[in-house]
Parts: C-alpha cells; structure tokens; sequence
C-alpha cells in the first residue's frame, strides 16, 4: 500500500517551466507592441518587469491583491519607465492579453517533469494539479506542454475561492480530489505557498528546491533538487 496514494503538485515551476516561457513571451511582446519606441534598452522593460511580478504574485498569494490588480499592475509598472510614454489601463491590460496568449503556447517544461509525471502514472499515483494560476491560461498551457489528460482534478485558487498557501484552499483541494489530507503528499517549488501552506493544512510536503544553495529555511518531509530523485522516493 502507498503511502501518498494521492499527490498534490504545484505547476508553475514546478512542471512547467513558467520563467523560462515567460523570457520568450516576453520577448515577443516587446516585439509585437513595438516597445522600442519607449525603451532604447529592451533590458530596462524586462527588468522592470520581473521586479513587479515577483512582487505582486507574492501580495496576491497572500489575499492582499485582486486578480484584476495584479494583471493591469504587472504591466503597468515596467511600463512607466518609458520614455514619455503613458500606461493606460487600456494599454496594460493590450499587454497582458498579448503576453497571456504568446505564455499560453510555450510547451517548455522543467527538466524531469514528463519523466516524472510518467512515472507516477504507471505507479498508480493519483496526481491532481494545484495552482493560484489564472484559469483561462493554466488550461491552454497544460494543452501546450502535452500534460493535460494526466491529472485526475485541476485544482485552481479563482475555483477554490482562495490562494495557495490559505489552508482553505488546501480543504478545497482535499473534498474536490477525496484524498485523505493524512495520505496526501503536496510537491512543490514555493516554499512560502506550497509547502508551509501544504504543512499549515496537514500535508506531508516535498520541496523541490531549485535553487540548492539554499536550503529550505524549515524542516519538511523531503528535500529534492531535481525532479527525478522523488522516483526514489514514490
């Protein structure tokens, strides 16, 4: 008998590789928009961009943004150090549904991730997605990457009416998939949302840190840092 019949696992940056698409998304937006208008140097705008996203996803995360915030702010922000250009609303959110479209098509995944996922499968896991990602984007990428049709739930923040690492959303999670919270594994790469939100809601955790040199600041069940060694270990 398994241990962790049922997992939990994150999605962006964790499976997908969100960073590494969003550096091509990126770079087409500049294109498509013509931003070299405003910026003479394309590495202000992408900067500036990370900055604001890194930022606002972590306030999001935390309940203290709208959806509708973040996705005009984002833009918004990087697109103020323009010169002389004005970011409307209209404009930041031309951009986002620009940027949303080109992300949605990238099939970049995190090296390991299909072995992984194939993996599991044949063991018997069942996998069920969990992410604070935006709806009408996690669907198309899940299609873009090829993993779609592997999950038994997909399991979203806007459906559970809260974000990861809420523990309200960890209860959504566990009534929606009917895993047993004291059987469950919750994989990740976040260590504020998916595992000391998983651990908060009485999950067992399993931190894939991607950034090795630092090690996770508290203690969890497992620590990998490639996706394969969880074969060792499911």
């Amino acid at each position: 008998m398994k241990q962790y019949p049922d997992l939990f696992i994150d999605f962006d940056d964790t499976l997908y590789d969100t960073h590494g698409n969003a550096v091509l998304a990126l770079h087409e937006l500049f294109d498509a928009m013509q931003l070299e208008r405003w910026f003479p140097d394309p590495q202000v705008f992408y900067d500036r961009y990370w900055e604001a996203n890194i930022d606002l996803w972590t306030s999001y995360s935390r309940g203290e943004i709208t959806r509708d915030y973040l996705i005009v702010e984002r833009f918004r922000r990087p697109l103020s150090y323009g010169r002389g250009l004005q970011p409307t609303e209209q404009l930041c959110l031309e951009a986002s549904d620009r940027f949303l479209d080109f992300c949605s098509t990238k099939p970049g995944l995190v090296e390991g991730a299909r072995t992984l996922v194939d993996y599991l499968l044949r063991q018997g896991y069942r996998l069920h997605l969990c992410s604070n990602g935006f709806h009408e984007v996690q669907y198309k990428k899940l299609r873009a990457c090829g993993l779609d049709g592997c999950f038994d739930h997909v399991i979203l923040s806007e459906d559970a009416g809260h974000n990861k690492p809420a523990p309200e959303f960890f209860d959504y999670a566990l009534r929606q998939s009917g895993a047993v919270r004291e059987r469950t594994l919750m994989i990740g790469d976040n260590f504020q949302t998916d595992i000391l939100g998983a651990k908060r809601a009485g999950l067992a955790t399993a931190y894939y840190n991607r950034f090795p040199e630092f090690p996770a600041p508290e203690p969890v069940d497992y620590e990998v840092t490639k996706l394969t060694q969880l074969m060792r270990i499911l």
